[in-house]
């Protein structure tokens, strides 16, 4: 395998023991899947909810992110990884 494999095996492992421990903890339902804590410009930060295909936000996943935009964030919901990786580059000024 190669470092990258490696290193998406150890993600997907981790994934799956901090869910139920993050769930435990009393990690709350609805928090975006990206944060990118990063000021820039008017923004404090970068929030992105992903989802798939038909899939659409759920009320804790609105809430969060009508929370975190009146806090300064920028919010957005991406349906693809390029998506997320295009508003990333907008975000922080790549071209």
């Amino acid at each position: 395998m190669s470092e990258a494999q490696e290193q998406k095996a150890v993600i997907e492992w981790c994934s799956k023991i901090t869910g139920a421990e993050l769930k435990r903890l009393g990690m709350r339902a609805g928090v975006p899947d990206l944060l990118l804590l990063s000021p820039k410009g008017k923004y404090i930060g970068l929030a992105i909810e992903m989802k798939y295909g038909k899939n659409k936000c759920t009320i804790e996943q609105v809430k969060w992110l009508d929370w975190l935009y009146k806090q300064g964030y920028m919010c957005k919901i991406c349906y693809s990884a390029d998506d997320a990786i295009a508003v990333i580059k907008e975000y922080l000024g790549i071209k």
